[in-house]
């Protein structure tokens, strides 16, 4: 093997002018922190356990080595692997690798890099299975068999792949074995997201309700009556829900790892085409892994994370020759569309030099095939909340389309908005708890430490165009809402493009010293990417050893009640009075907050009366079984509602009560 030769400096006159500029941005992340006491809000003890877990990850590395002989990134892989089984469980890690193998099969009919052909293959199988939701054809017994035969079908070229992906691990660990190891170990680090239950206040309300229903149901309801956002846009959900009925249960942790494998080994790529040499391609990696919202995003269910592996997968299809690439940039640009309206806009630049990339000399036919083939898979959910409703982007822009399913105002989140004079990267940088459901610094350091050198990038013909695709994902998301998270994709892309130039203009050992900060400095911020990492979540997860139930109890103890209540009464009709925790309830929760629409004008004219009738009459024209009450939300008419339907304490967890309503004698 060839050693890695450290590359030479350019010489080009430009060259002093964008090592300031790549200066400056480090020197304004370092004042940032200091004029905002950003360190004030270090989380000191967070940062300690996952120093803590690293050297438990070390050490049981350490063992498998010496025991097998093998080298240490490999040993912190197969730890890696061991302990997402132990903390997720055998059957849904299983479930994940037959979707993923499926998802490759059908991704390798474009592309020939196994990333890349996962991503593909998963836009494809999410656009198909997207337009069949309704149907009650969502069964195992249908899913497992299609995707065996899928893979069978490609197993030979699968084989190919594999190999080729083997001998390139073994090529890059064996080329900088040190940086490697320290890139595998910030993948483990950030991986321990994905070993948390599902706790996100979003995804119980919302996200949960599709992989539920199919699981559930074998099906999707389309009912809006319930929550607003059950006809937005469905994809990440739609591969969420396919996952859970393979494996019977929830299988979030391990479909967020493989977004996060399939990433990493995307920005390795890529910046492997830029210039970087091995060892700054595990740089990038560690950058990426570092990145506190990457880690938040795995213990939950946003679009951001499958948006980041889409995007850099556009961008792998720029930097390299594919033999249907054209079509494929299509697939990722529909993929993108049916996660979220707010990610074909941030991946304009990139859907563009993908498409100069891989459009030359195809003709006609091509490209328009590559159009259908977007809009086919971006056009379910949309389609269908047109035809139910007749607004597309149901609730958004109600004050256009005058949905009968939704108020008819123009949605907007107030919380999220642009701070006066200050500019968005700064404050969303320095601010972070404005401008996200997070902690000051919960978005790390990059979006300025490195916007120098994402500047610096333009002077160089092989990364100019990289830098610009991924500015504009970082600056068009801004100028739609002032929220956080939207950016985290186009951060993302930009890291092997900031990567690449580093290498370009410093030495080997000084752009190394200045990743390796900017990767301990991310780290030392990241639990305050959300509430669960700032409170000690994975720590606690570690604790339980893989069990659900004592985070349940301690951090959403609706979710204990409810698995009780489905366990004993699986037919149970049950309002949650509170945070609307009833997405996972598969048609059967009702909520009275804004989500529904006319449950909740209903349950603001029931609390005008003190006598509790009309809370009453409420709750038996719903064909309520259950209600679960917080003290904070148990207003006189509520008791009084209650008392009068005969209702009694059945349960409790923590602070939620639950009761269950006369009506039901059963058991």
């Amino acid at each position: 093997m060839p050693r890695v030769q450290t590359p030479t400096l350019s010489t080009t006159p430009g060259v002093p002018l964008q090592r300031r500029l790549v200066e400056a941005g480090l020197l304004a992340c370092a004042a940032g922190l200091v004029i905002h006491r950003t360190w004030v809000e270090l989380p000191a003890g967070r940062f300690g356990e996952s120093l803590a877990l690293a050297l438990l990850w070390l050490g049981l590395a350490w063992v498998l080595r010496r025991v097998r002989a093998m080298r240490m990134a490999d040993a912190m892989a197969i730890v890696g692997l061991l302990a997402l089984v132990a903390m997720a469980g055998p059957l849904p890690v299983l479930a994940t690798v037959l979707l993923a193998a499926g998802a490759m099969a059908i991704g390798s009919l474009f592309v020939c890099d196994a990333a890349l052909a996962f991503v593909v293959g998963a836009g494809v199988v999410a656009g198909v299975v997207g337009w069949l939701l309704p149907l009650p054809v969502h069964r195992a017994w249908l899913y497992a068999p299609l995707l065996l035969a899928l893979v069978f079908a490609r197993r030979r070229v699968l084989a190919d792949m594999a190999r080729t992906s083997l001998a390139e691990w073994h090529a890059s660990v064996h080329a900088s074995p040190r940086v490697a190891a320290a890139g595998m170990l910030a993948l483990g680090l950030a991986s321990a997201g994905a070993w948390l239950p599902t706790m996100q206040y979003d995804d119980l309300a919302y996200h949960l309700g599709l992989p539920w229903q199919l699981l559930r149901n074998g099906r999707y309801a389309l009912d809006t009556s319930m929550q607003a956002w059950a006809l937005a846009p469905w994809a990440g959900d739609v591969l969420q829900g396919i996952a859970q009925v393979l494996a019977r249960a929830e299988a979030r942790g391990p479909l967020d790892t493989a977004w996060l494998l399939a990433s990493a080994a995307l920005v390795a790529r890529i910046a492997g085409r830029l210039g970087a040499p091995v060892e700054f391609r595990w740089m990038a990696v560690a950058l990426l892994a570092t990145l506190p919202p990457v880690t938040a995003l795995l213990g939950g269910m946003q679009t951001e994370l499958p948006a980041m592996a889409a995007m850099l997968a556009l961008l792998a299809l720029a930097t390299r020759d594919e033999p249907r690439g054209l079509l494929a940039v299509g697939v990722l640009a529909g993929f993108l569309g049916g996660l979220k309206a707010m990610h074909p806009l941030a991946a304009i630049g990139l859907v563009a030099i993908a498409v100069a990339r891989t459009a030359r000399g195809r003709g006609v036919v091509t490209p328009l095939l590559a159009v259908a083939l977007a809009l086919g898979i971006a056009a379910s959910s949309y389609a269908t909340a047109w035809r139910i409703c007749g607004n597309p982007v149901l609730p958004l822009f109600n004050d256009v389309f005058l949905s009968r399913c939704f108020a008819p105002t123009a949605f907007n989140d107030a919380r999220w908005q642009a701070l006066p004079g200050l500019p968005l990267p700064w404050s969303m940088t320095f601010l972070t708890g404005r401008h996200l459901e997070a902690f000051d610094g919960g978005l790390g350091m990059l979006l300025i430490a490195l916007a120098g050198a994402a500047f610096a990038a333009l002077f160089d013909r092989r990364t100019r165009w990289p830098a610009v695709a991924g500015l504009l994902a970082v600056v068009l998301p801004m100028t739609v809402i002032a929220y956080a998270r939207y950016v985290v994709p186009g951060i993302v892309v930009m890291l092997p493009v900031v990567v690449a130039t580093l290498v370009r203009l410093y030495t080997r050992r000084t752009a190394l010293v200045m990743l390796a900060a900017l990767c301990v400095l991310d780290l030392a911020y990241q639990a305050n990417a959300n509430w669960m990492l700032h409170t000690g979540a994975i720590k606690r997860a570690v604790g339980a050893l893989g069990r659900d139930a004592p985070l349940f109890d301690r951090y959403v103890p609706e979710r204990s009640l409810i698995d009780a209540i489905r366990r004993r009464w699986p037919d149970a009709r049950v309002l949650d009075l509170g945070d609307a925790s009833h997405a996972e309830l598969a048609g059967n929760g009702l909520t009275t907050t804004w989500y529904a629409p006319v449950l909740h004008a209903d349950a603001l004219a029931a609390d005008q009366d003190a006598t509790g009738a009309v809370w009453a009459r409420l709750l038996q024209a719903r064909e309520v079984d259950f209600v679960l009450l917080r003290a904070k939300d148990a207003t006189p008419a509520r008791r009084a509602g209650l008392a009068r339907a005969g209702a009694h304490r059945a349960m409790t967890a923590g602070p939620v009560e639950c009761w269950r309503l006369a009506r039901d004698a059963s058991e």
